[in-house]
């Protein structure tokens, strides 16, 4: 499996005594890093089949679907 597919998601945390503003800018900027983080994830996996579909077509093999 490829690194950025193992690779754990950074995710913003809080300082200590979190006002409103702080749980509101959190909560939209963990939103936006998951998105980035599965987004990265998805297309090392992607790029993996792709990769192991041309090796093998190469080599004239036939692997079975997912």
């Amino acid at each position: 499996m490829p690194e950025a597919a193992k690779r754990p998601c950074a995710l913003a945390t809080l300082p200590p005594d979190p006002t409103a503003g702080d749980l509101d800018a959190a909560y939209a900027q963990r939103g936006a890093q998951i998105v980035a983080c599965d987004g990265a994830r998805r297309l090392a996996v992607e790029t993996l089949l792709a990769e192991r579909a041309m090796q093998d077509a190469q080599h004239g093999l036939k692997r079975p679907p997912d």
